[in-house]
Order: C-alpha cells, then structure tokens, then sequence
C-alpha cells in the first residue's frame, strides 16, 4: 500500500517558565471549596404530600444567577426520526428533528436523572429557552447556578418543538397552525422524543418500551410558557401515563378544559401535580384565572391552598406580562418546585463530612500534587505515563501547578488539575478511558508502538466523534495543553472526543493517526459513537496531521480507506501545501506566533476558499504559539466557533 512521505524541519524553541509557588490547602478547604452548601427550606415554600414545594409567592430570580458559573452544564444537540404532523398515522413523510438537551454539570452515565421536557412558545423553537451549544442563552445560566446552590437538584432538561415543517416560514408563528400542531404533538413527544431522549442519556427509564416510560412517570415533567402552556395541556390530556409533573405558564387562550381534565379519569390524584403561573398584567390571566376555577370544580383536581394533599397550584406574578422575564421566572419557580435540591443538598452536607471527617476516602488531585505521583496512580494502570511527554527533556515543574511544556503558553493550572481529575473520577467509576489502537503481537514487532493509544473524553452515547492530535515538534506529544483540554470541552457538550498519543515523527504520527481513524470506525458501535461527519483537530504538529489525513486519507498511511473528515480544525501550524483536495477547514493563529506565521495561515485559507472549498480563519492579535484554548484571553471562545462551523458540515 502506498504511503505518503513527510519530511520537514523542526526549529527547536526552549521557553523559560516562572514557577509560582502554589499555596498549600488541607483536603477539607478543597472540599468546601468545590461544593456550594445553601439552605433550601425556606419559609416562602409550602410542602406538599407529594414532596412539591410551591411557593406562597412567585419569586425573583437572583441577578447573579444571569453570569455564567464555575458548575456550567453542557448543550448538546439531540437528533431524532418522526413523521409529518398532520400524516403522522400514515407514517407517509419521515423528518428528521431536533431537540436541545441540558445535561446538568457532572453528569454522569452511572446516575440517574429525572428529565423535564420544556417547550417554547409562539414564535419560537427549539433554540428558544436554553439557546444553542455554541451560543447559549442566559437562562442557561440561571439553572446552572440554580443547581450549583443547590435549588434545584440536578436533572436532564430537553427543549424541543412541536413545529413540523415549516414550509411556509416558522410553524409557530401562526396561532392557528401552532394550535393544530400542538394538538397533535403527543405522537412525536410519545413515540420519537422520549424514547431517543431517554434511550440515549441515563434516566430512570429501565428500557424505552412504552411499559418502562410509563412506569418512570414520577421521574418525569413538561411544561411550556404562552403557546407551550397550550402544548403542556395537550399532554397532560394525550400522556398524562408518561409525565407526573405539569408546568403550564401563561396560557392565554380558551380550550376544551373539561375534556383535558377528564384525561385525569381513574388515575390516582397523587399521580400528576400541575402548577399554573401567571400575571396580572398578562392577557393570559383572565384564561389561567377561569381555568384554574373550574379545576377547583372538577373531581380530577385538589387546590393545594385548600388541602395538603393537593395536587395543583395557581399562583399570579403581581404586574408581570406576557413576556421572556416571566418565562424564565415561572420555570424558574416551577422547576424548583418540582425538583427541590433540598435533598440533594443535605447528601452534599453528608459528603462533605465524610471528607473532613476521613482524608482517606478522597484523593482529588490539587496543582500541588506531583506529576510524578498522577503518572504512578493506580487509575491510570500503565499508561498514567502517556498523560505527559515520554520524553521528560520537553516538560519542566515538578507538580501540576508548574507544569511547563516547550514551545507552549498560556498553560492554565485549573484546567490541568481538572482534566487528570476528571479522568480519575472516571476511571475509578469503571469508565474505561484508555484505548490501544496496536495489538500486542505489533507493539512486540514494533516496541515504540507500546507508547500510542487514544484517551477517551465520552460525551452523549451515539454522539459525533472528534480526533485531536497536540503538537510537539514531532518529538513529543504536549496533549496537557494541546489535546486534552480540547477533548474535555468538546465532551461537555455532548461529543465523543478522543486525543491521540503518537509516536515521535511526522511519518509515524500520521500512521497512528490513520490507525486511530480505523480503530474507532472498526469499534464505534462498542464504543457508542457516531464515526459519520466525524472532526479531526490539531494544533502545531498535531495540525499537520490533521491536515494531511483530511487531504490524503488513511488509505496514504497504511490503512484501508476511510471516508475522509467532515472538518479539519487547525491552530497555529505553518504548513503552506494545498492539494485541492482539502475537507472544510477551519484555523486560528496569533499575530505574535514565531513558529507558524499567520499571514502563510492566512493565505493557505484563501486558497482553499479559491478551490471552492469552505474555510475560515481567526487571527487574534499579539497571541504567541500554543494558547491552546485561550482561556483568559483574546482568543477565548474560539473552540465554540470551531464547534459551530464543524457543525455547518454535519450532513445529519
């Protein structure tokens, strides 16, 4: 089989690195520090037979829960089968949809999660509520800190929409077509959404057979604001065995109310709770206020004001209106009724006492923790040394907090103490994290293969996959900075990443590369990936690589053929070649970069572009070589448009 030959020269740069001295914390400041402790019982709640705590009052969301949190949860997009609305029986018109799901910070395939399923309103979609992985809204935010305060304890929150086709522009701007599709959403949200939903994240749904959803029904909530109320209505009228928690806001029109309630005949009152929210500035209140009156009226009902064992609750906004701030407040004070973290909280209170009461039942890594001593712990089994360069002439500091790599900057402590935490906690949960991409008959013949292998960041199962491949020179491998960082991010929300550990040389690095590329095909059903559209990364070296893979095929290095990237993302590489064959390119580069010139970045990109080829590039002036993410800096945030334009090229 043909391969290709690289040869090139690689100008050594050594860089001196300050060490600063890292102030030394006991095991129980650590512990304090990472879990957030507030008293959730508070006197504005009222508890209910059925563990709701509803408000005597709406109440205000915390300003500070708009900014961004140190616990962020992850968005990731959840693609689905269905049908046409309105054909829906006939199963006649296949789409393929989408929802936006919130996985909370920490989340974790060994627990399980209750999921509340939240709609938008007119006008809207499934973008409307929590935004979009690469541009997330700020109520994003509020649930993050919500959960983080423990408020809210932490839960799978998925954001879909009952628009159908949209053929004539959003479905949802239409009231009457948006009354009609909301009618009629109970077969995708039945038998396409929840099972997809459910049989990909880790719920308390045994299996997505109708029998065990239904039998999970307690773990499980939908709600809606305007338009969305409506579409909470018709579930709980069409699947009220699936949900038990009922969250309708602000439903401003008139609808079949008593045929909705009598969904409720022969089911135990304690099997459903609804909690209606409006205000009085809203159009929707005379609506909210006549229905929930004649729920007072109606046998299926119990007003919680009346009696303890109540199973609804109105509450009214005093000068709200139909508007996004009451949106958020309502699923605010919904979600919190629904899904108090009071519990969670006092297992965090119990944790926490086990730590400080027992410093041997926790091992966390701190940036004063020897590098030496994560590369000896018994996680990581044999290959603890592959977290950092085999050849210790490219790395310098003696703990996590110093740790130094040649040619790189920017290098954060944090991230580093997070990632070799991150792949301790999953590997000691019994995730395996660490794969060989040789056999042992060819690490024999071949003993530098014993040191290659990918490490497994996991995001959604059945998720699209990422390759990253860090930089070094060719001589060494720097995925500290260069991979892993990246890997974690792209984890976070939802993809399956995998960073390569290469062997030293552009030829060999290239060959491991095409091996992993053919390991994951080969595996991807094990492994529970999504090999199609996959992305190759790369910074430095590793850009390179990417590159040549993207434009030559794994068929060039050794390996049958592959189908080839459906994006390469590079950061700053100096490689000038373009052979035409090129998948869409994405790259970012520093101004101040003395190893790889933007401007010869640049103008590879415009010819890409000049093939016909999509590419981009950022530049981000007075940045040196090897910011890796660029966290802190000009460049922080590139990797969401990296995501974002990877993304474009998904063709599913």
């Amino acid at each position: 089989m043909r391969k290709i030959v690289i040869t090139g020269l690689v100008m050594l740069m050594v860089l001196l690195l300050a060490a600063c001295s890292i102030t030394k914390k006991s095991l129980g400041e650590v512990a304090t520090e990472n879990t957030v402790i507030t008293k959730t019982q508070d006197k504005n709640a009222q508890k209910t037979k059925q563990n709701v705590m509803i408000p005597k009052a709406i109440e205000k969301i915390p300003d500070r829960y708009f900014k961004a949190s140190e616990q962020p949860g992850t968005l990731t997009n959840l693609y689905y089968d269905t049908y046409e609305s309105f054909s829906y029986d006939k199963k006649s018109r296949p789409l393929k949809k989408h929802a936006v799901v919130y996985l909370p910070y920490g989340y974790s395939k060994n627990q399980k999660y209750d999921v509340f399923y939240l709609m938008h309103g007119g006008w809207g979609d499934e973008t409307t509520m929590l935004g979009t992985p690469a541009k997330p809204s700020s109520f994003k935010n509020v649930i993050d800190n919500a959960i983080a305060a423990g408020e809210i304890k932490p839960l799978i929150i998925v954001c879909p929409t009952y628009n159908d086709t949209n053929e004539n522009g959003l479905d949802s701007a239409s009231f009457s077509l948006a009354m009609q599709l909301t009618r009629n959403y109970h077969n995708e949200l039945l038998n396409d959404l929840i099972p997809a939903v459910e049989g990909t994240y880790s719920t308390y749904a045994t299996s997505t057979s109708a029998e065990d959803l239904i039998a999970s029904h307690d773990h499980r909530g939908f709600g809606g604001f305007s338009m969305g109320s409506v579409a909470t209505w018709r579930t709980f009228q069409y699947g009220l065995d699936y949900f038990h928690y009922f969250l309708p806001m602000s439903c401003g029109t008139t609808l079949d109310d008593k045929e909705i309630f009598a969904a409720a005949e022969g089911h135990d009152p304690n099997d459903y709770f609804v909690f209606v929210m409006t205000g009085t500035n809203d159009f929707a209140y005379s609506y909210d206020k006549a229905r929930t009156d004649l729920m007072r009226t109606s046998p299926y009902f119990i007003d919680i004001d009346d009696r303890a064992d109540g199973n609804f609750a109105f509450r009214v906004k005093n000068g709200y209106s139909h508007d996004g701030t009451a949106a958020m407040e309502y699923t605010y004070n919904g979600m919190k009724a629904f899904w108090s973290g009071e519990e969670e909280t006092q297992e965090k209170q119990k944790g926490v006492q086990s730590v400080l009461g027992n410093d041997q039942s926790y091992k966390a890594f701190t940036a004063d923790t020897r590098i030496e001593d994560v590369i000896k712990d018994p996680a990581f089994g044999n290959f603890g040394r592959l977290l950092f360069p085999i050849d210790n002439r490219y790395y310098s500091g003696d703990t996590l907090g110093k740790l130094y790599l040649t040619w790189y900057s920017n290098i954060s402590p944090n991230k580093t103490v997070e990632i070799v935490n991150y792949l301790k906690k999953r590997a000691e949960s019994g995730d395996t994290i660490f794969y060989d991409i040789y056999s042992d008959e060819e690490k024999a013949q071949d003993p530098t293969k014993e040191d290659t292998g990918l490490f497994f960041f996991r995001g959604n199962k059945g998720a699209k996959t990422a390759i990253i491949n860090a930089g070094g020179g060719f001589v060494f491998v720097g995925a500290m900075q260069d991979s892993f960082p990246h890997a974690l991010e792209l984890s976070k929300k939802g993809y399956n990443a995998f960073a390569l550990i290469y062997r030293p040389g552009a030829q060999t690095a290239c060959e491991d590369l095409a091996r992993a590329i053919a390991f994951l095909y080969e595996n991807a059903d094990e492994l529970g990936i999504d090999m199609k559209d996959y992305s190759l990364w790369g910074g430095s070296a590793g850009a390179r690589m990417a590159a040549w893979l993207g434009s030559y095929g794994t068929e060039s290095f050794g390996e049958k053929r592959y189908p080839r990237p459906a994006a390469v993302i590079m950061q700053y590489t100096g490689l000038s070649e373009v052979t035409g064959k090129e998948p869409p390119t994405f790259a970012c580069v520093g101004t101040n970069d003395g190893i790889a010139s933007y401007k010869t970045m640049e103008d590879r990109i415009n010819r890409i572009k000049a093939n016909g080829t999509d590419a981009e590039i950022e530049v981000f002036q007075g940045l040196s070589h090897g910011f890796g993410l660029g966290e802190g800096i000009v460049a922080e945030g590139w990797i969401n448009d990296a995501i974002k334009f990877w993304e474009k090229h998904m063709t599913e």
